[in-house]
């Protein structure tokens, strides 16, 4: 009778210790969470603070200049706009087709584990490496030179790993009794990945997509290498024409020594993430769009 009773106050004891670090590992990451958004919602009210008397049309249709109040970022606005016009489907349809393949047909061989295990590692490289490759590859070796096609391609390299390795949990998240059901009703393996497996994992590569397209609109490191310069007057007029981004340009002004540059640098920040948040907003919609049709 004394051990059942000891038993049971042992047991109540570690009931109550592990309630008790539930509780403190909640305060700690309820803590940590409202610090994150605090420091956001600073950094966010502080850019607006510094910026909104700086944006208007002239700044949007306008070059950069030595002047902060003569300064625009029409250039550099073409420049992400015609650099994700290019990142955007080459990255999507690579990396998609490339997750497919390794999914859905290539054999578990080990050039297969091997393949697997470097696009999983490329995932983590520095971003100034992809830079050295689109220097030494597109830019040298291929003779585009510091053109809105080598940034382009470079930054496809970058983010093509992201899109795959997401692809590929996503295509992995559609049950195999879905295949085994088309493959029943005499579909062949095309037409079970078009038309079962794409639809099913579509929303979850959506998502991969726009975290990745998120990460090539906010790099500078790489364009840097590629060549791309912060002062250009006049827009691009072809793939093969230099030019410069919004992140390069918005640092170039936060690096200026007059204190006035860095509210064009924060009304530049603002245009950046409304281009970012307008991006993820219409990838959000086709995500939740395909998601309801499943």
């Amino acid at each position: 009778m004394l051990s059942n009773d000891q038993d049971k106050a042992a047991l109540n004891a570690r009931i109550i210790r592990r309630k008790r670090t539930n509780t403190l590992f909640m305060i700690l990451f309820a803590a940590s969470t409202f610090f994150g958004v605090v420091m956001l919602a600073l950094l966010l009210i502080q850019i607006l603070v510094q910026g909104l008397g700086y944006l208007d049309w002239d700044f949007l249709t306008s070059y950069t200049s030595r002047k902060p109040e003569e300064s625009g970022i029409k250039s550099a606005m073409a420049g992400t706009l015609y650099m994700m016009a290019i990142t955007a489907p080459l990255t999507f349809i690579i990396g998609v087709a490339t997750a497919i393949y390794l999914e859905e047909y290539a054999k578990d061989t080990k050039i297969s584990r091997i393949i697997q295990v470097n696009i999983s590692n490329l995932a983590g490289v520095p971003s100034i490496v992809f830079g050295l490759l689109g220097l030494t590859v597109f830019v040298r070796l291929f003779g585009w030179g510091p053109s809105i096609l080598s940034g382009a391609l470079t930054m496809t390299l970058l983010v093509l790993p992201i899109i795959i390795v997401s692809a590929q949990e996503a295509i992995r998240t559609v049950p195999d009794s879905q295949r085994h059901a088309s493959f029943a009703l005499g579909a062949n393996r095309w037409q079970t990945v078009t038309r079962v497996v794409l639809p099913g994992a579509l929303p979850g590569i959506l998502t991969g997509t726009i975290l990745a397209i998120s990460r090539a609109i906010g790099e500078t490191a790489p364009l840097i290498v590629v060549g791309a310069v912060a002062f250009i007057a006049s827009m691009p007029e072809s793939l093969f024409d230099r030019f410069t981004v919004l992140p390069l340009q918005i640092f170039t002004w936060s690096s200026l020594p007059q204190p006035e540059f860095r509210k064009v640098a924060a009304a530049g920040i603002i245009v950046l993430l409304v281009m970012l948040l307008g991006m993820n907003a219409f990838a959000i919609y086709l995500r939740n769009k395909y998601q309801k049709k499943k």
